[in-house]
């Protein structure tokens, strides 16, 4: 964030209007642009953009729905807001994504969806999920939200995406604050996400203030409340211009990164896979069992030298809310490894060299002083 966004705020603020409005629109237009998306629409998190993906998609109480448990939460409740059941699938081990064939594994009769995650902005290997799915009539809902500048067999992350969603939480590269975006290539699901966002509203807010009569809206359906203000589109339209570099430096340093750990006995980075480029929005590191200590030894050994390492994506399969859920049909063997030895280090746009180097000195002596 900087003087830019600030400025951008201040403007918003001065033009009397802050709720969704022309900046919400010109960033969906630029958002579509630069992630080369049919139609986008702006919502009020990435999880109310899966919601109504699930929605428009068609999605019904008693269906079933694949997501990796190796996610954030909020991949598997969003199927839980339209009375359908996760179903957990295990991951592949070197990209933390799920694939076609941990995918065919978990389908059931009553699959009538699949949420694949772009996980810490590691590209998903969308195409063989796709041609398992779409013959079978099962909607592909790419989970994108920490993809914003990572890349796809030469596209842009979603391009390929019948529907996906999108983050721009602070811890995203791109951020609005609070805020997410659906995108689709299906004109009729983006117009009618458009309205559920809003309430189902027959004619939006903006629209109806810029008349000085307007006739009375019509609401043909349950609606919600999904709207981004015109306050956090203002920062969107900033970090869009900022993206590219943001990319070019996490990757520079990650890279950093990987040459160093490359040659620590027991330490496995993430990286890039064959078919794409990670944006790093996460750079993730399994701890073996060559390792001189566990991977909550490691967070330990990092605390005491003043850096803040965080562990690995969570399994939802193994949280509370999910005890007593039944979507777990198949053993999920590199999900739990995954989540159990893998830490997540500092990196941001402003890291410094010498911060940098103390993380990488505790990560080769991460002994006890």
């Amino acid at each position: 964030m900087g003087e830019d966004e600030i400025a951008a705020v201040t403007d918003v603020l001065r033009s009397g209007w802050v709720a969704q409005g022309p900046r919400v629109a010109e960033f969906e237009r630029r958002f579509a642009d630069m992630q080369d998306a049919h139609h986008a629409v702006a919502t009020s998190s990435c999880t109310s953009a899966l919601h109504l993906a699930l929605v428009v998609a068609g999605v019904r109480p008693g269906s079933h729905v694949v997501v990796p448990s190796y996610s954030f939460i909020a991949t598997s409740n969003a199927p839980t807001y339209v009375g359908a059941s996760p179903i957990f699938a295990d991951v592949d081990p070197v990209t933390g994504n799920i694939t076609a064939e941990t995918i065919a594994a978990a389908l059931t009769p009553e699959t009538t969806a699949v949420i694949a995650v772009d996980q810490g902005g590691v590209p998903v290997d969308l195409d063989p999920i796709k041609a398992l799915c779409e013959p079978m009539a099962i909607t592909v809902i790419e989970d994108a939200a920490c993809a914003a500048g990572s890349v796809y067999r030469g596209r842009p992350v979603g391009a390929g995406a019948e529907v996906a969603a999108w983050s721009f939480h602070p811890r995203k590269i791109l951020t609005t604050g609070e805020g997410g975006m659906l995108t689709s290539t299906n004109a009729a699901w983006a117009l009618r996400a458009r309205r559920l966002r809003e309430h189902a509203m027959s004619a939006s807010a903006a629209s109806r203030h810029a008349e000085v009569l307007s006739g009375p809206e019509e609401y043909a359906e349950v609606g919600f409340n999904y709207r981004m203000t015109d306050l956090q589109a203002a920062v969107g339209l900033v970090q869009i211009e900022r993206l590219g570099e943001v990319v070019r430096r996490r990757r520079e340093l990650a890279a950093a990164y990987s040459k160093e750990i490359a040659e620590i006995d027991g330490l496995r980075a993430v990286e890039d896979p064959s078919y794409g480029t990670t944006n790093y929005q996460s750079y993730w590191v399994e701890v073996r069992e060559d390792y001189p200590v566990s991977r909550d030894g490691l967070l330990g050994a990092l605390a005491r030298a003043g850096v803040s390492a965080r562990r690995g994506i969570m399994a939802a399969h193994l949280e509370p809310a999910y005890a007593d859920h039944r979507g777990v049909v198949v053993p999920l063997p590199a999900t739990e490894r995954l989540t159990r030895n893998t830490l997540i280090l500092p990196l941001y746009h402003q890291l410094l060299a010498s911060e940098q180097q103390r993380v990488i000195d505790v990560l080769r002596d991460p002994a006890p002083s």
